[in-house]
């Protein structure tokens, strides 16, 4: 445990807000538990399979041995306090990773030395890209059966599109993995069993040529990325280990090439580090842009100074019935215990009665909270994530984090009518901590219809209405969002709103196209734009007060397409013509318009239904192979590949995620309890004509 203190200039220098990035079952948690118990933030190491683990503190997490819930915990290294947030790694929980990394300023991606990067690394590595957050690499389980670094690093090249810097080279193989050549110091640091601190020392006799060779494709790939360092290495023709430090941190910071570590956090080695590359490498609060918000339309920067007024992000809540914890992450300023803070998005003033420092569900209270630290208030009763807490007399709204649509429903009620009431609170709490968590009521059949991002999404709810709350629920079978879009549009669609009932009337005459969107702009309902409008009315003949309205009224028509009453996407609607009348045209005239317009437009397009698609990996004896492949077919699935990894077949495919539920159960029938798969999202697709039938209607 590095316990010197440091003296910064400026105390935000030593803070370092980071995430922990994987996919599921790569070690993160486990690498988070042992930097709490490296830094002496715990007094012992907590396992996974034991239930033990600080981050992992909810009874669901335990049980099901997976992480489902963002946590933060804090520590201190080398005079550094480390504010570090656990995401999950299961695709369902996507939302909660996408929270965190909105209030991150580095992570640390970590990934299984026998897998390489997987699915759902891939998926939270363009997470991190979207919000341009610098990351360094810990490549994981060095000391399982099939362990290789070199082909791990170079699936991170293969698969994320960036440059690997790898900085140290493992000494030993798979379970006689026992350290790491440091090739900018050239040295070895080595763990033994039983003990919980490294000895540094020289490069063993038997991997000093490889680390020499290492050490100079490392300052020749610097070199080639880095001006200064490629000065040093053309005048040296070396590069010294303190202009390499530099040139990796500037670009790590830039985002032009990733810092690669590796070890094995169960048997805790290279723990130590790892937290050395996340202190110099990764950004302080004063090393990312300023914070950039909008006051009365205008664009505004808040620096990192807790001399500036205070502005803080929301990006969790969480309800019990004891009280609710908001999280924040402080951008600027400084808030003092008993302060009130504005909620811009509601205009409503609060009060902070506590302020926490968090360390998963423990907490320590703490005065005041500055630019750069990561806390959790009391006393905040109406903010939800995304929202803004500002200086009451220096507003600002930060751009929130964005939220996914969900893809699965399922009805829900409880099970005895009397707990009708309470089903009702527990659901308005489930969404208010989780927004990617949508309660609507089903208008033809009057059932509570509870809406995620997938099956395991929901379970969790559900199981935690039960836990939680005392709830005794029903849950319906899974169904999954479809969407409507446009094959073959309309041109020069005439429609002619007159309202004329006493008093003022209303008229609206407009003539629209309705066409699909070009494959540039629109990937079949994925994350790309899904509608489009424009304008091409000249001569004023419709005002733009009034072509703002029908581009509303068009909005509202995409609700509910004509083939099932599902959203319409990938649609573009051109406003070509119009007419308005001297008394009684209005907005709201050319609103209800516009909305009727494209609702019969649609019904005259050629329209296509479209699925939720999902990538599925399954990792699966040789001997099982054939059946797998049989199975996914029947599934609708579409194999994209087949490889062999350390004497097991990893099959890729795209299946409908419809087809999705109950495939574990199903795999792990056909393979005697040996398959295991992961999915992630990709989209939507056309359902094939010969399925429309069996599709349940709304």
């Amino acid at each position: 445990m590095r316990t010197e203190n440091r003296h910064f200039d400026n105390p935000l220098t030593g803070v370092r807000n980071l995430g922990i990035l994987a996919h599921v079952d790569a070690g993160k948690t486990t690498v988070t538990e042992r930097i709490l118990y490296v830094t002496g933030a715990t007094y012992k190491r907590g396992e996974v399979h034991d239930g033990t683990t600080v981050t992992d503190f909810d009874s669901q997490e335990r049980d099901r041995g997976i992480t489902i819930f963002a946590a933060a915990v804090s520590c201190d290294w080398d005079g550094h306090r480390i504010n570090v947030i656990d995401t999950p790694g299961h695709v369902d929980f996507a939302d909660e990773v996408e929270r965190s990394l909105r209030v991150l300023d580095g992570a640390i991606a970590v990934f299984d030395a026998v897998a390489g990067v997987e699915p759902q690394s891939e998926s939270v590595w363009r997470q991190a890209d979207r919000h341009g957050v610098p990351r360094i690499a810990f490549v994981n389980k060095l000391d399982r059966t099939g362990a290789d670094l070199d082909r791990a690093v170079e699936s991170i090249r293969a698969r994320l599109h960036t440059v690997p810097l790898v900085v140290q080279l493992p000494i030993g193989q798979e379970d006689g993995f026992t350290g790491v050549v440091d090739l900018l110091r050239m040295r070895s640091l080595v763990w033994s069993d039983g003990c919980d601190t490294f000895e540094d020392g020289p490069v063993p006799q038997d991997v000093q040529e490889e680390a020499r060779r290492r050490r100079r494709l490392l300052e020749e790939a610097v070199a080639e990325l880095h001006p200064i360092a490629l000065e040093e290495f053309c005048a040296q023709s070396t590069v010294s280990a303190q202009t390499l430090a530099a040139a990796l941190r500037d670009l790590t910071l830039a985002g032009d090439a990733v810092v690669v570590l590796c070890g094995s956090a169960y048997r805790n080695r290279g723990i130590e580090p790892l937290l050395d590359a996340a202190v110099a490498y990764l950004p302080s609060p004063l090393d990312v842009p300023a914070v950039r918000g909008t006051v009365d339309g205008s664009e505004q920067e808040r620096a990192a100074d807790p001399a500036e007024p205070f502005a803080a992000l929301v990006f969790k809540v969480n309800a019990t019935a004891t009280g609710r914890l908001t999280y924040l992450r402080v951008y600027s300023g400084t808030i003092s215990r008993g302060e009130a803070v504005l909620d811009v998005q509601a205009r409503r003033t609060e009060r902070v009665g506590r302020i926490l420092r968090v360390q998963a569900d423990r907490h320590a209270e703490v005065e005041r909270a500055v630019a750069g630290d990561i806390v959790a208030v009391v006393g905040v009763k109406a903010a939800r994530t995304g929202a803004t807490l500002c200086a009451p007399a220096a507003p600002l709204i930060l751009e929130p984090p964005t939220v996914a649509d969900p893809v699965v429903s399922v009805a829900v009620e409880a099970r005895r009518s009397i707990d009708t009431d309470r089903l009702v609170s527990a659901l308005a709490r489930l969404v208010e901590e989780d927004p990617s968590l949508r309660v609507r009521t089903d208008r033809e059949t009057g059932q509570t219809v509870l809406s995620g991002m997938g099956e395991l999404h929901l379970e969790v709810a559900a199981e935690k209405m039960r836990r939680a709350h005392g709830l005794d629920v029903s849950v319906g079978r899974p169904q999954v969002a479809y969407r409507e879009t446009v094959s073959r549009g309309v041109s020069g669609l005439v429609y002619r709103h007159v309202k004329q009932d006493g008093g003022a009337g209303q008229f609206a005459h407009v003539v629209l196209d309705a066409q699909p969107l070009d494959a540039a702009e629109f990937d079949g309902g994925g994350s790309a734009v899904a509608f489009a409008f424009a304008s091409s009315v000249v001569g004023g003949r419709v005002p733009a007060e009034y072509v703002r309205a029908v581009e509303a009224g068009c909005r509202d028509a995409l609700a509910e397409g004509p083939l099932g009453g599902n959203p319409v996407t990938g649609l573009r609607v051109t406003l070509t013509d119009g007419a308005t009348h001297p008394k009684d045209s209005s907005e709201m005239a050319f609103r209800t318009a516009g909305r009727l317009a494209l609702r019969e437009a649609l019904r005259a397009c050629a329209m296509v239904l479209l699925e939720p698609v999902a990538e599925v990996t399954a990792t699966v004896p040789e001997d099982a192979v054939g059946g797998v492949l049989g199975d996914l077919a029947a599934r609708r699935g579409r194999i994209s590949g087949s490889t062999t990894r350390a004497g097991a077949a990893v099959i890729t495919a795209t299946v409908p995620l419809a087809e999705l539920f109950g495939y574990a159960s199903r795999l792990r029938s056909r393979t005697q309890g040996r398959g295991t798969f992961t999915s992630r999202a990709t989209g939507y697709a056309p359902v094939p004509s010969g399925v429309l039938s069996a599709l349940p209607s709304r």
